[in-house]
């Protein structure tokens, strides 16, 4: 299904290749319409209100039936490979130069009304109605266009090529434009609104924004020089009238369209997005496979993960957690041993789970957990043979982003205890209210990148299935409790701690449970995506 754009740009692209409204074979020639506009062009070059082309532009078809231009005096040449359609028969292309002249500058000598990029909303293409009326000691110096009634402002800087529109009205005082605008006013016979509609088409956009035609670092701009040589197709003008109608008809239907779009897709986002959160929370209340009676109880894995990590600790390999907690059942209530205390912690169990399953927190299944650290680095992503850090954005809800991370200087600030390696489980401790606690497990990275201080990595027990963790921390039962516990005043800026990860209250399946937990969570989720 396209979006409401997409739908525009199909339609428009119709309309400037003829495919919108049927030729009429009694309409007169866009040949004889061009002629008329010659002897136009001669008028105002007389007149001294234009001036004459250097080297004018002569379009015509070949003997083999192809796009040829001659310019100036020299010898035509085949632009077959230039033109970016084909057109109907009683069409002709030009160069914009042909169609369109322009008022020229002038410095205001009084107030006038200026109309800059911004007064145009690029999504509509209208000028705004409030006229920002400027005394002329104040001008900016980019106020120069001379503009009236009629004329087209197309601005020729890339990022807002679409802050276009028609004047439609007259002002207050003299109205003068930016120079980030191109000018244009349409000779007689030919219509305004077609060469507008034809300037937001997707193939205009294309020669807009060819690297070849825009110019410049910061902000590419098509120059005018470039913006003249353009291709135009030219209709017949009663054509162009049946085509302009029908765009007017047309298009109103499509606005509606692009929002009845996007309210279907904010909806079927939102979802989406309830139904794989209802698929987490029926998979950590043990509701989303059966349980088999012959499965290993988790409390019997849980205590071969504690002797696990007892024997690391011995060997010295990793640290012992000062604040280690069992939590086991008695007269059928929970309790929790922390420290040397015992507490009942009913008031924490959020919902029951199977038999041969158990409570735990996180840090039972945790064997260690790595922090980075952070570096003043260049902000592009590294390159080949470069070392790098990783931002907290490369860890979110979704896949590891290996682009999002910053070079380092040198190699002395490599740390290799800080690689990441595929396999890692990520966790973010520091980020918006919406996204701490992201984390993932690193499928693939081909870059040299490192752990932030932001980003921790946490270790977890062979007997462990990552990826059921990863469901779990993602389920809403744990971002409740991550939510509730990031600290951190800031709206754009939440922090949780590694005690806190330590202390999730997690519900452990029996190891074959988790493997068929996660296979089911794996065929739910693309279904869900294609719905």
């Amino acid at each position: 299904m396209m979006t409401g754009q997409q739908l525009k740009n199909s339609i428009l692209q119709m309309a400037v290749q003829g495919k919108l409204v049927p030729q009429d074979q009694n309409d007169e020639p866009a040949s004889v319409l061009l002629e008329r506009i010659r002897k136009e062009k001669e008028q105002l070059i007389k007149d001294g209100k234009i001036k004459k082309e250097k080297k004018p532009s002569y379009i015509f078809r070949g003997a083999d039936n192809l796009p040829y231009e001659k310019v100036g005096k020299n010898e035509p040449v085949c632009i077959a490979d230039e033109v970016p359609f084909e057109i109907p028969e009683s069409w002709e292309w030009v160069r914009l130069s042909k169609i369109v002249y322009n008022r020229g500058q002038m410095t205001p000598a009084k107030d006038f009304c200026y109309i800059d990029i911004g007064s145009i909303d690029n999504k509509n293409q209208k000028l705004s109605i409030e006229e920002n009326i400027v005394t002329a000691d104040k001008a900016p110096s980019r106020a120069r266009k001379i503009v009236t009634i009629g004329d087209i402002l197309y601005s020729t800087v890339r990022p807002y090529l679409h802050n276009m529109c028609i004047i439609d009205r007259s002002f207050s005082h003299t109205p003068s434009a930016s120079t980030g605008f191109a000018v244009l006013t349409c000779h007689s016979g030919f219509l305004n609104e077609f060469l507008f509609y034809y300037l937001m088409s997707p193939d205009f956009d294309t020669y807009a924004n060819n690297t070849d035609n825009a110019k410049g670092v910061a902000y590419p701009a098509i120059n005018d020089n470039k913006l003249y040589q353009a291709l135009i197709p030219v209709p017949p003008k009663a054509e162009q009238e049946r085509i302009v109608k029908k765009l007017k008809d047309v298009l109103p239907y499509v606005v509606t369209y692009g929002v009845k779009y996007s309210e279907a897709k904010s909806l079927n986002n939102g979802f989406t997005n309830k139904l794989k959160k209802s698929i987490l929370q029926e998979a950590v209340q043990g509701k989303l496979v059966s349980q088999e009676p012959t499965d290993e109880p988790a409390s019997v894995l849980l205590e071969r993960i504690h002797a696990e990590k007892e024997r690391l600790i011995q060997e010295g390999k990793i640290k012992r957690d000062k604040h280690e907690s069992v939590i086991f059942r008695r007269d059928n209530s929970h309790y929790e041993k922390l420290d040397g205390i015992e507490r009942c912690i009913n008031d924490e169990i959020p919902f029951k789970i199977p038999e041969n399953w158990c409570w735990c927190r996180l840090g039972n299944l945790i064997q260690s957990i790595d922090a980075g650290k952070s570096f003043k680095c260049n902000e592009r992503p590294p390159e080949q043979n470069e070392y790098g850090i990783i931002k907290v954005s490369a860890v979110t809800w979704g896949s590891f982003k290996q682009e999002e991370s910053k070079t380092c200087f040198s190699t002395s600030q490599w740390i290799r205890d800080y690689a990441i390696h595929p396999g890692d489980f990520l966790i973010c401790r520091a980020n918006t209210e919406a996204l701490v606690g992201g984390c993932v497990i690193v499928e693939k990275i081909s870059k040299k990148l490192m752990l932030s201080d932001k980003v921790l990595r946490l270790r977890f027990s062979n007997s462990v299935n990552k990826l059921y963790v990863l469901h779990v921390l993602r389920s809403p039962f744990v971002k409740i409790q991550l939510s509730a516990a990031a600290s951190g005043t800031s709206e754009s800026m939440k922090n949780i701690s590694q005690n806190t990860i330590k202390r999730l209250l997690t519900p452990f399946p029996p190891i074959e449970e988790q493997y068929l937990i996660v296979s089911k969570i794996e065929e739910c989720f693309p279904k869900i995506v294609t719905l």
